[in-house]
């Protein structure tokens, strides 16, 4: 009984950091990624859709993406959708494809961007305690239903406290490890 309340919020726990890692790769850095642009939201026929359903996404070069539109009459939409976005990039449409130049970032920026990781990084936190919470209120309820003892209980507590502590560390290594990406010049 215990294992699979541990095995579940396990579960739980790695979609979390899972989460945070696609939060995190949309952040961002000095270097061009197509994490940055393929989950944007455009409006298109009336309804929102994902870039990467409307276009394929390139990187040539280290500075630079590239949007190719499946439709090519949707190129307007998908560059207001660009602008719209909190990017900060100005797409350049040649008609064909737009261009995203990443430029360099500033310190400030860097800053700014940094505390952002911060707090995406406290959200994942919260995210694993809540599932911490979910598995105690569950071995609470097998041990007031009889079908754990108390010491079980106690027991299955603690392992999950570990689990915790093992995903809490995990989600700081990721926050840290992308702070120093955006950090670095």
């Amino acid at each position: 009984m215990i294992d699979e309340v541990l095995e579940q919020v396990q579960e739980d726990m790695d979609k979390a950091i899972e989460a945070l890692r696609n939060d995190l790769a949309s952040i961002r850095t000095g270097r061009a990624s197509t994490s940055l642009v393929d989950k944007l939201t455009i409006e298109i026929y009336g309804s929102p859709m994902t870039l990467q359903q409307l276009a394929v996404i390139s990187v040539p070069e280290p500075q630079m993406i590239i949007v190719r539109p499946f439709d090519p009459s949707t190129i307007k939409d998908i560059e207001r959708g660009i602008l719209q976005s909190n990017l900060g990039i100005t797409p350049n449409n040649d008609g064909k494809l737009i261009r995203l130049v990443i430029p360099p970032l500033t310190e400030e920026r860097r800053k700014d961007l940094a505390k952002q990781v911060h707090s995406r990084v406290e959200e994942g936190k919260v995210s694993v305690r809540n599932h911490r919470r979910d598995g105690l209120e569950l071995l609470r309820e097998l041990e007031k239903d009889k079908e754990i003892s108390e010491d079980d209980f106690y027991r299955g507590r603690d392992e999950l406290q570990k689990l915790t502590d093992e995903f809490v560390e995990k989600s700081d290594e990721i926050g840290k490890a992308k702070e120093e990406e955006i950090m670095s010049i």
